[in-house]
């Protein structure tokens, strides 16, 4: 079951707070702790309607600031500078926050009214693929025909799948009610094969501002009217500039009379009306030019207030406030019980919510984007705070990562270097790492005591005491002894350093895990819609059976600790039983000692690439295999064709490439290219940090 639903659009003014009440009113009933949230908000200076309204309504345990991640500012800015990827990040890891604490989160996304429509329309699929959310798709219906509304109808949904988006269902919000039985009896005829689309009639009340609206957004002062008084709804406004005969002509019920303050006759005139049983009931007065009414024409104000029409002034020309008022959207507020009624009314008469609860409980919740996938590996590093030491105090990039990692409570970190040069540095970008201690190897108090302890276990090699003394002057073999004695969690570096000089320290100090013959490892491949896990593509030029079974049993452990379920694929030239030769037959015996280790591993092999991911090859090769179609882990038989593998993959599909992790050593020490970005080191470091609170767990 999906644990989230998200409200997307088409264009403007399709009135999604209709929507999102009526589903909010549904999901009350279902899910005991319900959240809202919105990726962007309109402005951070002024309280979002949207977000006012449902945590108001429905007293959500949440606060303001926890339902929306940025206002539209902060993401124009980060999208004009480049940061689009960075501005997902912030919506994704601001929603598991909030998801964290709610058993299902509605989302709304933009409204159409800062940048084009074909930006916001990408913006709001991605968002809805990166929080995992299948996607409720919203039709504009005013003032369209019913085979308008068909053809807008499939290109809305052609548009979202082809985003690679989950579309659970279509509502078409505001048509013409004496148009609404057609469109309905459109789409039943069409059939249930491309899911319901539900039709909501345009309701006159709902699209039109009240006053109370309309002086809130002109920054009105109340001079007469009780609070209910500005629930009244404007059907429309007129400006009172004829003399009386004529202006009482064009008067129609609701009207909004626009007139300057110091108009006594027609104020007066106004009022009276509804005390006339002959002419309409206005909605209020505008007073404009910033006018208040002489003292005695207020005198005979009061004396009509209990005409109920409320009088706001203004302090803009008659001009300029009709120009104002005519942009005023309508809105729903908490404190509006009959819009909320006729919204409610509206939404539970025309949508089936049973079948559209059944659908959101039905939801599939498969999808993983990279974003997700590096969000969840940050909210899992920072629930068990580790301490993981970085070798390369001196690299701006890893310090970049520090002030990230730092910022965001993921990991406690040890720098280590030359302190002053470090600290330097840190100046020179403009970096805030004040409390981060940078240890120098070379005048550190623990020198002595490692290169003891070093050259205890090195003492089969009968290394000197000199040799051992050095050897703890380097980066990386303090780093490396600092996590072995226990001073820190875990280690990280390569960033400058080759992988030989990361991992050699490690088979040294800490040495592999009881029951592993090899370290190996894998890259977790983060495909558009999912994650696999390619292992082993960096360490091992070409093991042999027993090794290739151990690093099969490795990467599906490594694959179950990051939320992956292992289906291993043991991969090869052939599949099944139709290829000969050594190359095969060592795969094949590979799969065999794994299943011996392990009976009850998903595990086939030797398979073909095709075969391993491809259900439709799956089912002409292997059709009774668990894995065929539907692997998860690959295992590649040499470091040649895995290390080639990974990165046509990488390149071609556009794929992230998170690694290489490495595994089967006894306390996690990871391995960075040298030319990783930022983004990798703070990937890397949240990847060793899961694995030391997972082999703490052990």
């Amino acid at each position: 079951m999906a644990k989230s639903l998200y409200i997307a659009a088409v264009e403007p003014r399709s009135g999604k707070s209709v929507v999102a009440l009526g589903l909010m009113e549904l999901l009350s009933r279902r899910v005991p702790k319900v959240g809202f949230f919105r990726p962007v908000i309109a402005s951070g200076d002024r309280p979002d309607k949207e977000l006012h309204l449902i945590l108001t309504r429905y007293n959500l345990e949440h606060a303001y600031e926890d339902a929306y991640a940025h206002t539209h500012e902060e993401a124009r800015e980060m999208t004009a500078e480049g940061q689009y990827g960075e501005l997902l990040k912030s919506i994704v890891g601001k929603y598991r926050e909030l998801e964290s604490r709610c058993d299902f989160v509605l989302c709304e996304g933009t409204d159409f009214t800062r940048v084009s429509s074909a930006f916001e329309f990408e913006f709001n699929a991605d968002v809805a693929n990166n929080l995992g959310c299948p996607v409720l798709a919203m039709v504009n219906g005013r003032r369209k025909s019913t085979d308008q509304l068909t053809q807008a109808v499939q290109v809305a949904r052609e548009s979202f799948r082809g985003q690679g988006c989950t579309l659970l269902t279509t509502i078409v919000n505001r048509v013409d009610p004496e148009q609404a039985d057609a469109v309905k009896q459109r789409f039943r005829e069409e059939g249930a094969k491309e899911g319901p689309v539900y039709i909501l009639p345009e309701k006159e009340t709902l699209g039109k501002p009240t006053i109370g609206e309309i002086a809130a957004a002109l920054g009105g002062r109340i001079l007469q009217g009780d609070p209910d008084w500005l629930n009244r709804g404007v059907h429309d406004f007129k400006i009172a500039a004829m003399q009386l005969p004529n202006f009482l002509h064009h008067v129609l019920d609701g009207s909004l009379i626009i007139t300057p303050g110091d108009r006594a006759d027609v104020i007066l005139v106004s009022l009276a009306t509804v005390f006339s049983e002959t002419y309409p009931n206005i909605s209020g007065l505008l007073l404009t030019g910033g006018l208040t009414p002489e003292p005695q024409v207020q005198r005979l104000m009061e004396g009509l207030s209990k005409s109920q029409v409320p009088v706001v002034s203004v302090d803009t020309d008659t001009y300029t406030t009709a120009m104002n008022v005519s942009t005023v959207p309508a809105v729903l507020t908490p404190d509006n019980d009959r819009k909320i009624a006729t919204a409610l009314g509206v939404f539970e008469s025309h949508v089936d919510t049973k079948e559209l609860g059944d659908l959101i409980a039905g939801a599939p919740s498969t999808w993983v984007t990279p974003i997700m996938f590096e969000s969840d590996l940050i909210e899992r590093a920072r629930r068990d705070r580790q301490h993981i030491v970085l070798p390369e105090g001196g690299d701006e990039r890893i310090l970049k990562a520090c002030e990230i990692l730092t910022r965001r409570n993921v990991v406690d970190i040890t720098l280590l270097g030359n302190e002053e040069e470090v600290r330097r540095q840190i100046d020179l970008l403009g970096l805030r790492l004040e409390g981060i201690p940078v240890v120098d190897p070379a005048r550190s108090e623990w020198r002595k005591e490692f290169a003891e302890i070093y050259l205890e276990m090195r003492k089969h090699k009968r290394i000197p005491m000199d040799v051992a003394w050095d050897a703890m002057g380097d980066v990386s073999y303090f780093g490396t002894m600092m996590v072995q004695q226990g001073i820190t969690d875990g280690m990280v570096s390569g960033a400058a350093h080759t992988t030989q000089q990361t991992i050699r320290p490690a088979f040294e100090i800490i040495r592999t895990q009881p029951g592993r013959s090899i370290v190996s490892s894998v890259f977790l491949m983060c495909l558009e819609d999912r994650v696999l896990a390619y292992g082993d593509c960096a360490i091992n030029p070409d093991p042999n059976p027993e090794q290739l079974a151990d690093i099969a049993i490795s990467s599906a452990e490594t694959a179950r600790q990051f939320g992956i379920e292992p289906r291993v694929a043991m991969l090869s030239y052939s599949t099944g039983e139709s290829g000969k030769g050594e190359d095969v037959e060592k795969v094949r015996e590979a799969t065999r000692i794994a299943r011996k280790q392990r009976p009850g591993l998903k595990i086939e092999g030797p398979i073909q690439y095709d075969a391993a991911v491809d259900a439709g090859v799956a089912r002409t090769k292997m059709p009774d295999s668990e894995v065929a179609g539907r692997a998860t882990v690959f295992i590649f038989p040499d470091l040649n064709t895995g290390n080639n593998t990974y990165k046509a993959v990488q390149r071609s599909a556009g794929a992230v490439a998170i690694g290489p992790v490495l595994q089967g050593l006894n306390k996690p020490v990871n391995d960075l290219s040298r030319g990783c970005t930022v983004t990798d080191i703070v990937n890397t470091v949240a990847i060793t940090a899961i694995q030391a609170q997972s082999m703490k767990g052990a």
